[in-house]
């Protein structure tokens, strides 16, 4: 049993893994998957920035896609790791609010910059005589900074108002980072205004951008497959079939984790589907749209050629 000192303003961070050696071969896969992680994210940047090729609005939306997963999943796995293998559970009061920004922050954007994808798609392939003029790079600009700006703003709300709730059970969180729901059940205070506020800021930046994104790929896939060029078509379902797969694997546990009532979640699921959201998902989206995607393997082979001129 935990036993907490209350006259400490730090939070414990009960972990996902149990002290035990299944927990460190678990863990060990964990640290495995944020090295791939890191490495592909970065890897995608730095091509983007050195293949001029890549010099396009969609890349350089991918290239802040691969900063937001390469930031989100840094926010929540050092700090487990450092957790399991120091022996400490603790987090100070300032850190997990720090962390809390972050992971909302990041989440935030991803799913604003995911919607900003699709209708980069959109126009590309619906309206590509008109593609220069709407995603022009100002335009694009526009997009990558209110995605950040957006993100930024919810994530300062959530977090400032729940650091500001008066804590008074327990400060374990039954998590392995400090998220936000979690922490609500901590709280002693009647917190169904801010259930309702975090169901709100949900629909506003998960379900009204993945509507945008559905309505955005229902308008493409009818182009599409009216396409008469074969391969036109091929190239465009290829596209869009990869950013849809970054789509669903992105939403799909994340709107199910979130925009379920209280009542209906539990603490064990909500960690299993943080896993895939926060960990998995960033190290598959570099992976999809590299194996994917014939520029960015084009991009690989000339950015290697740079490195390794033949003799």
């Amino acid at each position: 049993m935990e036993i907490w000192n209350q006259t400490s303003n730090d939070f414990i961070l009960l972990g996902l893994f149990p002290q035990n050696q299944t927990g460190l071969l678990l863990l060990l896969l964990i640290i495995f998957v944020f090295v791939l992680a890191c490495l592909g994210n970065s890897g995608m940047i730095g091509l983007i920035l050195l293949d001029p090729r890549l010099h396009t609005p969609m890349y350089f939306l991918l290239s802040q896609l691969s900063l937001m997963d390469l930031m989100y999943i840094s926010t929540t796995v050092p700090k487990m790791a450092y957790n399991f293998f120091s022996g400490q559970k603790s987090i100070s009061f300032l850190s997990c609010g720090v962390q809390s920004f972050f992971f909302v922050t990041m989440a935030s954007s991803e799913a604003l910059l995911l919607a900003a994808m699709a209708y980069d798609r959109f126009v590309a392939i619906c309206h590509p005589l008109h593609y220069h003029i709407h995603m022009s790079k100002k335009m694009c600009v526009k997009m990558i900074l209110g995605s950040w700006a957006l993100g930024s703003l919810n994530g300062l709300v959530h977090t400032v108002y729940a650091l500001h709730l008066p804590y008074c059970r327990s400060r374990a969180i039954g998590h392995f980072y400090c998220d936000i729901p979690a922490m609500m059940r901590l709280v002693c205070t009647d917190t169904w205004v801010y259930e309702y506020m975090i169901i709100f800021s949900a629909v506003l930046v998960l379900l009204l951008p993945f509507l945008g994104i559905t309505a955005s790929y229902g308008r493409v896939l009818f182009v599409v497959f009216h396409m008469r060029s074969k391969e036109g078509k091929r190239k465009a379902f290829t596209t869009c079939s990869t950013h849809l797969t970054v789509v669903i694997f992105y939403y799909a546990p994340f709107g199910y984790n979130y925009l379920r009532p209280k009542s209906l979640r539990s603490p064990a699921e909500d960690k299993k589907l943080a896993v895939f959201y926060t960990i998995l998902t960033p190290m598959l989206n570099p992976i999809i749209y590299s194996l994917r995607n014939k520029e960015v393997l084009g991009a690989m082979r000339r950015v290697y050629g740079m490195f390794n001129p033949r003799k």
